[in-house]
């Protein structure tokens, strides 16, 4: 049922001639436009195909156009918390969203074989199946957002789908950059969300 559905919203996606082996070969490419530089991610629809179909009609529909990194969590902002990670977090232009999608479902990383690895752009969420719009990008592998990991109380982890190709020296720029706690001050913001030619 999920790879039916997955190949569904990909064929609204602008892949309705590839056959489902054809859809699952194929990487995509995109670039994250920030104030502070251009970060190329490269996710994987074989392996997180919801996920990745989610991400791309937020892309698709210039959602995160106008959006920002808002979010910075590093060892010294988290003084609560007994599993620390470092990440940046980013989410849509805030303005737009009435017109957002429903939750999907959790794509586990013990089925995916996506690990929160250096540079692994993951979905944010709360409870299981509650990911939209929000995500996150790690820095340095964050092994405690995999499944079984510690950092939710749930255990269920977070959805990996894609790792940044280019541009850690911005995302470490943006995990770096002012915040009262663990908010951006101010955020930075996000110019554009793009699919690349490759």
């Amino acid at each position: 049922m999920i790879r039916a559905l997955s190949l569904a919203v990909l064929s609204t996606l602008g892949w309705a001639g590839a056959t489902s082996a054809q859809a699952r070969e194929q990487p995509v490419q995109l670039e994250i436009r920030t104030e502070l530089g251009v970060i190329k991610v490269e996710v994987y629809p074989d392996r997180a195909p919801i996920t990745v179909a989610n991400f791309l009609r937020y892309v698709d529909g210039g959602y995160y156009d106008g959006g920002s990194f808002h979010r910075t969590v590093h060892d010294e902002n988290q003084p609560n918390d007994s599993v620390r990670i470092v990440v940046i977090q980013g989410d849509m232009d805030r303005s737009r969203g009435a017109d957002g999608f429903g939750a999907i479902e959790l794509e586990r990383t013990h089925l995916t074989g996506l690990l929160h690895v250096d540079g692994a752009i993951s979905m944010a969420r709360s409870g299981p199946d509650s990911a939209t719009s929000s995500f996150f990008i790690c820095v340095g592998d964050q092994h405690e957002l995999d499944f079984e990991g510690r950092r939710n109380p749930d255990g269920q982890g977070f959805a990996a789908f894609g790792v940044v190709v280019d541009g850690m020296d911005v995302v470490r720029a943006i995990n770096r950059s002012p915040a009262e706690g663990q908010s951006l001050a101010p955020p930075i913001r996000i110019l554009g969300v793009d699919r690349s030619a490759g």
